[in-house]
């Protein structure tokens, strides 16, 4: 039977991600629209933004934070672009945005010393192949495969190399080994529901040496340029961007950052994620249909849940047909207001993707789950009268 009860806020999308609980376009009222971002008053915004973060992720006192272009994929190439060259590279790969990564290493600045650890969607790499004489490029939490790497025990703490791990959808929503992270880079419209655009990079005292004491060969474009004449350029990380930043983003980030402080920091986040798991783990448990795409239960996602469709009638349809009956499965989601957004990504294995990062209310979570059982009998109801 069709579900009676809808999600409060049917906002499921994996980016831009939910809005926090109550918000309103009134959280913006104060922003310094019609004023310089270099005024005294719009730097003073742009360094709240970066020191609530640094407090609220618990950034070492040593690290850098800055605000760039370019969200997080323009925060990710510019660390790529200014600091990788010096020795050989690992590029971790298990989905589609490592991919991502792997064609800019490969493809396009054409490292000769690099290496490709790869595994299918729902899978993790051989950790334990990573050389830590050579640099690491990974992300913490794999968005379009709903696989994160469990913890950071795998990265060498006497590593020579550096790592540089894009924690889009793993910062604010999962607990990040700092020590063990040479540069981490995250977007404001992941997991705490900001809007696009902005990226933000974190360097560590190994990351700044580098750009200190090593110039890449290839020419770096204005927005890539984390130093200059062999000096870091701090004023990144004072708040002074290169390029313009919108100060109506800016204040719905100091928003977002002000409720996470609301609801316990940094504890009452994870917390919020990992209770949507459960929420989730617990209805896949009883599902005759759906089954998490992540192989192992330690490293399940609690922010971007990839669900497979595990049914004999599904599995025996054509690539192309699974694909749109996936679709059509969402289709009917959104149709009936249920929840948007929940199709799996272009590149992943045809099923269904939830965001149920912090923002996102366990309640809605419960709400929805009911309205996935019914938009897949309908579908199969409407395949076996066709």
């Amino acid at each position: 039977m069709k579900p009676t009860a809808r999600p409060a806020n049917p906002c499921f999308s994996s980016g831009p991600c939910a809005k926090r609980p109550g918000w309103s376009p009134a959280a913006l009222a104060g922003a310094l629209v019609d004023r310089s971002h270099r005024s005294g008053a719009g730097k003073a915004r742009l360094a709240e933004v970066i020191e609530r973060s640094r407090a609220l992720l618990g950034l070492p006192a040593d690290y850098r934070l800055g605000i760039v272009a370019g969200s997080d994929t323009g925060a990710v190439e510019m660390a790529l672009w200014s600091l990788l060259g010096a020795r050989g590279v690992d590029v971790l790969a298990w989905e589609n945005f490592g991919q991502g990564w792997v064609a800019d290493v490969t493809r396009h600045l054409q490292l000769a010393d690099s290496r490709v650890l790869q595994a299918p969607y729902g899978r993790l790499p051989d950790l334990a192949a990573v050389d830590p004489d050579r640099d690491t490029v990974f992300v913490w939490n794999g968005t379009t495969s709903g696989v994160r790497v469990p913890n950071g025990e795998w990265i060498a703490a006497d590593r020579r190399g550096l790592t540089i791990c894009d924690a889009t959808s793993a910062a604010f929503a999962m607990r990040l080994p700092w020590d063990k992270l040479d540069v981490v880079t995250w977007s404001w419209q992941k997991s705490l529901g900001g809007e696009a655009a902005h990226g933000m990079l974190a360097l560590g005292p190994r990351a700044v040496e580098r750009l200190e004491s090593y110039s890449p060969s290839w020419p770096l474009p204005k927005l890539f340029r984390l130093a200059e004449k062999g000096r870091l350029n701090e004023a990144i990380f004072r708040g002074e961007t290169t390029n313009t930043p919108s100060m109506l983003c800016v204040e719905d980030a100091l928003d977002s950052l002000k409720w996470a402080a609301s609801v316990g920091g940094l504890d009452g986040l994870v917390g919020r994620a990992e209770g949507n798991l459960a929420a989730v783990a617990a209805w896949v448990e009883r599902s005759s249909w759906a089954r998490f795409l992540a192989a192992d239960r330690a490293t399940r996602s609690p922010t971007s849940i990839c669900l497979a469709i595990a049914d004999p009638w599904f599995e025996g349809l054509a690539p192309e047909a699974r694909f749109q009956a996936s679709r059509r499965i969402a289709a009917r989601l959104e149709a009936e207001g249920a929840g948007y957004d929940l199709a799996s990504h272009r590149a992943s294995p045809p099923g269904l993707r939830i965001w149920t990062g912090a923002t996102v209310e366990r309640a809605d979570v419960e709400a929805l789950l009911p309205w996935l059982d019914w938009a897949w009998e309908a579908e199969r109801a409407a395949a076996s009268a066709a």
